[in-house]
């Protein structure tokens, strides 16, 4: 890999694991609807000459309704649900909960799309879970947190899980940017009449709209254009690494911007976690194979 795609990885890194932090900020003023339906807009207007020039509008009238399946399953759903969990837990610990969208991803390919799991694999998943039970035990322990935050979270990460199975069961050969906007698009539509029912009751003040607009521009819209980049220089089973990063990022920027603490059995968990992915699915073989 070149520096220059090192530096993009890390840069998408520190921008996803950035997304947390802004959501942290800005959901309490917006509300979990009205900020999801500012983010898809803005990100549908960054991405929209990107997918234009590869010929979108063909694809999203020839795949309208699998496109807005993964609007509502990959975008719209997940980023609700992110938002209402990140109004109950620090940014870090949404960060290393997203991480576990590869090992929900397997067991929907392995019930839907009938893959098949490897025992390292298998094992991943239960190192993985295990870190999520530690995570949710240790928070839910301190008393100031229920569960259903976190089962929100995981359950935004299933909902990832479900959208890559669809998006390999039915848009195959379509350009991954152009199911990135609009995924983005059928999710504003979708949200439209959610968001007008829960609109901040006062204006959001500067630093919430700072966050929500960082939150659309860079963590999705940019985010997603510099992923598929990544995919097209380096290929994918380099570019998916991006996926260790974002927790450390989003721990980084918690501990620095919002004082959030890092408890030893928070740090153990999301280890758990990452090793349950990265066994679940087999990065590092694929790494091996790659040609440098």
């Amino acid at each position: 890999m070149s520096a220059a795609n090192m530096l993009s990885l890390l840069v998408l890194g520190a921008i996803w694991g950035g997304s947390f932090l802004f959501m942290r900020v800005a959901a309490p003023e917006f509300g979990v609807f009205a900020l999801v339906e500012l983010r898809t807009i803005l990100a549908t207007l960054v991405m929209l000459p990107f997918a234009m020039a590869v010929g979108g509008w063909r694809a999203l009238g020839q795949y309208w309704w699998q496109i807005a399946f993964i609007g509502v399953v990959n975008t719209a759903v997940p980023f609700v649900l992110f938002n209402y969990s990140s109004l109950h837990l620090e940014a870090g610990i949404n960060a290393i909960l997203n991480a576990t969208a590869p090992m929900f991803g397997a067991i929907v390919a392995l019930v839907w799309l009938g893959d098949k799991l490897s025992r390292s694999a298998v094992a991943g998943l239960f190192l993985g879970f295990v870190g999520v039970a530690l995570l949710s035990a240790h928070r839910v322990g301190e008393g100031d947190v229920s569960f259903l935050p976190i089962l929100s979270a995981c359950a935004a990460t299933f909902c990832y899980g479900i959208a890559a199975c669809a998006m390999k069961r039915w848009l195959v050969g379509i350009k991954p940017i152009v199911v990135a906007f609009g995924s983005q698009f059928y999710a504003a539509i979708a949200l439209v009449p959610f968001s007008l029912a829960t609109l901040p009751t006062v204006m959001p003040s500067a630093l919430a709209w700072t966050n929500a607009v960082a939150l659309a521009v860079l963590g999705t819209g940019i985010a997603y254009i510099l992923y598929f980049n990544l995919i097209a220089s380096v290929g994918p089973a380099k570019a998916i690494t991006v996926a260790y990063l974002v927790p450390l990022f989003g721990i980084l920027w918690g501990l620095l911007f919002l004082n959030e603490t890092l408890s030893l059995q928070t740090l153990v968990g999301g280890v758990l976690i990452l090793l349950g992915i990265t066994l679940t699915t087999g990065v590092i073989t694929r790494l091996r194979r790659v040609k440098p």
